[in-house]
């Protein structure tokens, strides 16, 4: 009776697993390049200075094209815009790869995020709209979960290994591996669906918003490197409030918007963006200064601390597939999603016991198992609540929204975390010289903080929840603001 309807429903548990494919990847080359980072260094000679272009030319094409990534697939169909999303990875991937000088690798990442801008959205919205039925649509996006919150330190265990094992240049090539596969069987398994009447792209309101989330991601960077009292950070962080400010103003007045603000407006999807925003925030920071510590403090290689984070993975996937499968359509979002933030502050307050002589298992493996839980809890039922009950024309874009809010929460929170670990790190030098000790103090003021913003996250989406389980219809009045 579906196939009728809608042509992927025979072959849909074999395009979740092409979509989850596409979605390890996108997840995967946020971290597996910085394992690369230091051996790349050594090859091809470019400064510290230099070094986190190679981070931020991804971040910075990927956040600020992902709406607009989202719109075309919506606009131009989704399968062609998902197979050409790979095919661009892979070939940007390639070239990454296969750089002989510092600005063909940076030209490779930026690339890398163009089309990652394009893929993810596209492959969130096939599974939003392949999957309508509520127990199997449990299962999609518990898989979908689990992908996307253990990718990246699944992405920390591939780049140690591939490093060590091969050579740095592997951290690129592999995604090929992942990309050109994924494209052929998306072509042979997705239909391509004509969209009925193709509104006209809403070209200012995609300028803007691209413009605000540049300014935003790329001033986040500037405060990591240069200080948050940097007057070209300042002025990007005002330009980027400025533009989004102007973006939402736009969206209300045209006809075709590129975000339309019904998609927003909704609380239960409203405060699932928040609640990815908040977990990107705070899981950046845990890769970031936990990789840190043990590869500087507690001298592990590179494939030692992939494996480190194996045990947080584990507890991500059984968690987000358990969640969403078994607990979601019974109790709807909101007992789950603040658990699952408080769980995460739980995790962070116990990390912050760290120092230079603590051991693994004591110290770090607890905490790692409680904040997997609770981004578990967190990931999945917020990745089905952001997509539930919206319009198949805006599909896309509310998958985009959804790839935004976690890279955007991933920028603030890394930029954010690094400011205020090293002025403790520099105030500790100050009063006792450096040492050791004086790097674990910027870790712990690191990891106190983001204890902070997960519990504020708890506070906050649990007043934005709603406890019930219908979502909000297709055809649900307009909000009155709107």
């Amino acid at each position: 009776m579906h196939s009728s309807v809608d042509p992927h429903h025979d072959r849909r548990w074999l395009i979740l697993g092409v979509i989850g494919i596409a979605q390890l990847l996108v997840v995967l080359d946020v971290t597996i390049v910085n394992i690369a980072l230091p051996s790349a260094q050594q090859d091809l000679g470019f400064s510290d200075e230099d070094r986190q272009w190679i981070i931020t030319a991804y971040a910075l094409a990927f956040g600020s094209l992902l709406l607009l990534g989202g719109r075309i697939a919506d606009l131009f169909g989704r399968k062609w815009t998902f197979v050409a999303g790979l095919i661009g990875f892979a070939a940007a991937s390639a070239l990454g790869g296969a750089a002989q000088s510092f600005g063909l690798l940076v030209a490779a990442r930026a690339l890398q995020g163009v089309f990652g801008a394009m893929l993810a959205p596209a492959a969130l919205s096939l599974l939003a709209t392949t999957f309508t039925d509520p127990a199997e649509r449990g299962k999609a996006f518990g898989v979908y979960g689990a992908i996307a919150g253990a990718g990246g330190a699944f992405g920390l265990l591939l780049g140690g290994a591939l490093t060590e094992v091969l050579d740095w240049r592997w951290c690129l090539y592999v995604s090929i591996l992942f990309a050109v596969p994924a494209a052929i069987a998306g072509m042979r398994l997705l239909h391509h669906v004509p969209v009925a009447s193709r509104p006209r792209l809403d070209i200012p309101g995609t300028v803007v918003a691209s413009t605000g989330l540049f300014a935003l991601v790329f001033g986040m960077s500037r405060a990591e490197s240069e200080g948050w009292g940097d007057p070209v950070t300042l002025a990007l962080l005002g330009g980027a409030a400025v533009l989004l400010c102007g973006f939402v103003a736009l969206q209300r007045r045209v006809a075709n918007p590129l975000l339309p603000l019904r998609v927003v407006a909704d609380r239960n999807r409203g405060g699932s963006f928040l609640a990815i925003g908040v977990a990107g925030a705070g899981i950046f920071g845990v890769f970031l200064f936990l990789t840190f510590y043990l590869q500087s403090t507690k001298g592990l290689s590179p494939l030692e601390t992939g494996l480190a984070f194996l045990p947080m993975n584990f507890a991500i996937v059984i968690t987000a597939t358990l969640v969403n499968t078994k607990i979601l359509a019974r109790t709807g979002p909101r007992p789950l999603i603040p658990f699952g933030m408080a769980l995460a502050t739980l995790g962070m307050v116990l990390l912050t016991r760290i120092g230079v002589d603590t051991a693994y298992a004591s110290h770090v493996l607890p905490s790692l198992i409680l904040i997997g839980l609770g981004f578990g809890l967190i990931v999945a039922p917020s990745f089905a609540t952001a997509t539930l009950g919206v319009p198949r024309r805006d599909s896309g874009v509310a998958s985009a929204m959804v790839n935004t809010s976690q890279q955007v929460g991933g920028s603030i929170g890394t930029a954010l975390l690094s400011t205020l670990a090293v002025s403790a790190t520099t105030d500790y030098i100050s009063v006792n010289g450096p040492g050791a000790q004086a790097a674990v103090e910027g870790y712990v003021t690191a990891f106190w903080w983001a204890a902070a913003i997960f519990a504020v996250g708890a506070i906050v989406t649990g007043a934005l929840l709603r406890s019930d389980v219908r979502p909000a219809g297709h055809g649900a009045p307009e909000p009155v603001a709107a």
